[in-house]
């Protein structure tokens, strides 16, 4: 999130080696009173039924902060490889790729 941890303080972060990345094309966001949550899936072309591979709950500062490195992340991305072009479709797309589904209810 943020590139300096509070008070200066120096946390070491350790990634496995045999930690296995997760590919996600849909992304379904909802919240609470004190929490943010994102639920990642891959949605495949011609599959109508998807799955959720990976589950973030974070506290509305984190998202925020998250936000905001993100922003920043691909402000350097574009610098570097130019504009990204989302596909036509303006605010409604989204919603169509990020609100557009929701969790199965509850039994």
């Amino acid at each position: 999130m943020s590139n300096k941890p509070p008070h200066g303080m120096k946390i070491n972060i350790e990634m496995p080696p045999d930690l296995e990345a997760t590919y996600a094309n849909f992304a379904i966001i909802s919240h609470t009173h004190s929490e943010i949550i994102i639920d990642f899936a891959r949605v495949l072309p011609n599959m109508p039924k998807s799955r959720v591979h990976a589950r973030i709950v974070m506290t509305p500062v984190h998202a925020k902060l998250l936000l905001q490195a993100l922003q920043q992340n691909l402000e350097r991305y574009e610098s570097q490889f130019g504009e990204i072009t989302p596909p036509s479709g303006g605010s409604d797309l989204a919603h169509q790729f990020f609100g557009g589904a929701k969790p199965p209810e509850k039994p």
